[in-house]
């Protein structure tokens, strides 16, 4: 094994650097990963930018992370060296009240890798075994990577109640959102996506969209209301997240009585909500945050081939040039979905 390694850390907003470390070695309890994929998430690009609040630089980003086992530390029970592994992106304590009841993705210390504390780009990182999760060795890993994303669509629509049959507004197109289409199209419901972008529509539609809307060139409500016959949808969900996105779909018509919200972002604008917008109609405003205990069911399911992945990653960057996930950052490409580094073979 190498000595020293490469990673990728975010100076400050618009800055980053690529350092030469040395490769870190697994204390006990930890696991020693060799990154093979690693997907950027709308958080890293937020991040990248300087548009989110709450973060701390320097920072090396990333929490989509697959990788091999390349060496595990002391009292490591369940783990071998060559075991396939995807990251959970939760760092929780183990022992306050949300932990204790299963939540540990709103533990009362809970941090998010990538975020409040470093992240997978780079090339090696050591991690807790309990916060790895074996693969499948067949499995690709730049399809693992995206197993985290799916691992929130199926956390928020378990947070929504979700039982099958429900009539669904997914607000947004994008990677969350066609990652919520696909989980809620294999729970049973009727969905209509909303977007601005016709070829996120359109591959909406490929996943398994009821209807889709432009809302540039149609009235959101208008849609829904010919989408239900007039009585509004069961659940939203804001994955669209813009600020005054979640007082848009709270307008008379578009949310049944009795409907079920949920936000999927951390805007920090204010919104014009009313106690008697909500009251009226009985509404549940739901929040959701990263995901808890679906990392094991998401990775059944990609086994099984059960989600479309064709399509969800537009850009596959090699480690060796992540300079260019930066570039794409702040010069989108007309046609850019989803990246995905690619770590490169030694």
């Amino acid at each position: 094994m190498k000595e020293t390694m490469k990673e990728v850390v975010i100076t400050g907003p618009k800055q980053y650097e690529i350092r030469e470390v040395p490769v870190p070695k697994p204390g006990d309890g930890e696991v020693l990963i060799q990154m093979k994929a690693a997907g950027v998430c709308g958080s890293d690009v937020h991040q990248f930018l300087g548009e989110n609040p709450n973060a701390v630089f320097p920072r090396v980003p990333g929490h989509e992370n697959a990788g091999v086992i390349v060496a595990v530390g002391k009292d490591v029970k369940n783990i071998k060296v060559g075991d396939h592994v995807v990251v959970d992106l939760v760092v929780a304590c183990g022992e306050c009240p949300q932990c204790k009841k299963g939540r540990r993705n709103v533990c009362r210390t809970v941090k998010a890798r990538g975020s409040a504390i470093d992240g997978g780009w780079r090339e090696y990182f050591a991690v807790p075994e309990h916060e790895v999760y074996l693969l499948p060795q067949d499995m690709p890993f730049k399809d693992a990577a995206l197993i985290e994303p799916f691992a929130i669509g199926g956390h928020c629509t378990t947070r929504a109640g979700i039982q099958g049959g429900e009539s669904v507004l997914v607000l947004g197109s994008g990677t969350i959102g066609a990652v919520i289409l696909q989980t809620l199209k294999l729970k049973g419901c009727r969905v209509i996506c909303a977007d601005i972008n016709d070829a996120s529509l359109a591959r909406a539609k490929e996943y398994g969209a009821d209807a889709i809307v432009n809302t540039k060139t149609k009235s959101l409500k208008e849609a829904v209301q010919e989408f239900t016959d007039g009585a509004g949808v069961d659940v939203i969900f804001d994955s669209a997240c813009y600020p005054g996105s979640l007082t848009a779909v709270l307008e008379m018509g578009i949310p049944a009585n009795g409907a079920t919200i949920v936000p999927m972002g951390f805007c920090t604008a204010q919104e014009g909500i009313t106690q008697a917008m909500i009251n009226t109609r009985e509404l549940s405003i739901i929040g959701t945050r990263m995901s808890c205990n679906q990392f094991q069911p998401t990775i059944e399911r990609f086994a099984k081939h059960e989600y479309q992945l064709d399509g969800m990653v537009s850009h596959y960057i090699p480690f060796s040039q992540v300079g260019q996930v930066f570039e794409n950052i702040i010069h989108p490409p007309k046609d850019m979905k989803k990246m995905v580094i690619v770590f490169d073979e030694e």
